[in-house]
């Protein structure tokens, strides 16, 4: 079987790069989707696509808009979504895209710290699995793709 995999959550480490590695030294039927991850370019694509706003939440706001046609398309196609929670920042938009996945009936993989449990306790109740480093996230991903 062949999976379509996006992969959400904080953009501040290489994780998403560890994940499109293994895919590949393991050979795993798994094809990878994943947001804008160059934050300068996410946060400004309203105002170079559209014009620049005077206010930040008109800016904010139509960067968001547009951010959105990519992630809940890719959330649509995908199979599974992994969403990585980060400890550096609160990532609103990571436990947006878990909801979202949730909300249309995706497998969800979540992959946080094991101090983020309580905070995330109702994304984690709704996921199919819940690991706590990159390397749980890959093992979980061979697991699916074994030919028995």
């Amino acid at each position: 079987m062949r999976y379509t995999v996006y992969l959400s959550g904080e953009i501040h480490t290489e994780w998403r790069d560890q994940i499109k590695r293994a895919v590949h030294q393991n050979g795993l039927p798994v094809d990878i989707l994943t947001p804008n991850t160059d934050h300068e370019s996410s946060d400004n694509c309203g105002d170079e696509l559209l014009g620049a706003e005077q206010s930040n939440f008109w800016k904010d706001h139509k960067a968001a808009k547009i951010n959105s046609i990519r992630h809940l398309t890719a959330i649509k196609r995908a199979d599974i979504v992994i969403v990585r929670f980060g400890d550096k920042y609160r990532q609103w938009n990571a436990a947006f895209d878990a909801g979202m996945a949730i909300a249309h009936g995706k497998s969800l993989i979540v992959e946080h710290a094991p101090e983020l449990t309580h905070p995330l306790k109702e994304i984690d109740a709704c996921a199919q699995a819940v690991a706590s480093n990159t390397e749980e996230v890959i093992e979980v991903l061979k697991y699916l793709c074994l030919d028995y």
